[in-house]
Formats: structure tokens, sequence, C-alpha cells
């Protein structure tokens, strides 16, 4: 299992960008960075640098496909960091930009049974 201080985890979360990207793999599980760029439409370079943000903290693990770069929760993250971004997000996804980030992947037209077909 892995270590995170709360200290920690506030501070991943404090920037707005990966607060977004931590919602959005929480509700879908895996996502590729092109899925995350279209959902919260800013540029790949600054999703990656978030990204990595997020990596080195400890909250998101990556997996290399081809080209491409997969993105989830860490599977070895305490049971209290994931109780706490559960109900973080209960609380905020009806809120923008988060609502709008689920609709906007939701409608990513080559994206078939959820998994963007560009990455495949």
């Amino acid at each position: 299992m892995q270590s995170i201080t709360p200290i920690q985890l506030f501070k991943a979360l404090s920037e707005l960008t990966r607060l977004r990207c931590v919602s959005l793999l929480l509700q879908e599980g895996e996502l590729c960075v092109c899925e995350l760029t279209h959902a919260l439409a800013l540029p790949q370079p600054k999703i990656s640098h978030h990204l990595g943000n997020l990596r080195k903290s400890g909250l998101v693990t990556d997996r290399k496909s081809g080209l491409w770069i997969y993105y989830q929760l860490s599977p070895e993250l305490p049971l209290w960091v994931i109780d706490m971004l559960k109900t973080m997000i209960e609380g905020i996804k009806t809120e923008a930009p988060f609502s709008h980030d689920m609709l906007t992947l939701s409608s990513m037209s080559n994206r078939p049974e959820n998994l963007c077909s560009a990455c495949s």
C-alpha cells in the first residue's frame, strides 16, 4: 500500500486541472491523454504536465500502449484516500466545470465503448 499524507493529497488536488483529471479518472477508471485533452479542452502539454505531477504524488499510475499513455488512479492508494476522493467527487460532479467535463468526454465522437479509438 502506498503512503500518502493528507498534505500531499490536498497539495496535489489544489490545482483545478489536476482536480478535474482526478474527477474524470475516478468516474471513468482509465483514460488516455487524448481523452483528457478533449474533455478538459486544454492543450496536451498542459494535461501531460499535470498528469506528471499527479503521478509524482502517487495519485495516478500510467501504462503505455503503443504510442498512447493511459492513466488511472493508483490501485495502491490507501482506502481513506479513495473514500475521500469519492466523497469529494460526489459533491462536485454536478458543478461546473466538472459536469461539463463528463458531458464533453461522453460526447467524444471517436470513443466507442468508452475507449478512445484514436488510442487503439
